[in-house]
């Protein structure tokens, strides 16, 4: 694996000189961070679009249970005495 100090120590040299105009009381993310932000912004929105598709397309009709159907049924044609 190459020395990655190396490349970084040049990186760090090169961008020393751009960065002395920076106040350094005050810092912003500027650009770079507005783009990633508003590419993240853009993603969450296409992805709640997608889901809203998805949930649109579900066709969920839920049967009902026979079983519980019969049990109820039958608890409510007794009046809570027991059966002989």
């Amino acid at each position: 694996m190459p020395d990655m100090s190396a490349s970084a120590n040049v990186a760090l040299t090169h961008l020393v000189p751009l960065a002395k105009g920076v106040d350094d009381n005050k810092v912003t993310p500027g650009v770079l961070g507005f783009l990633v932000f508003a590419a993240l912004a853009v993603g969450v929105w296409l992805l709640m679009k997608s889901m809203n598709r998805h949930m649109g397309r579900v066709n969920f009709e839920e049967a009902p249970d026979p079983k519980a159907d019969g049990a109820s049924k039958e608890s409510r044609g007794t009046s809570g005495h027991a059966a002989a």
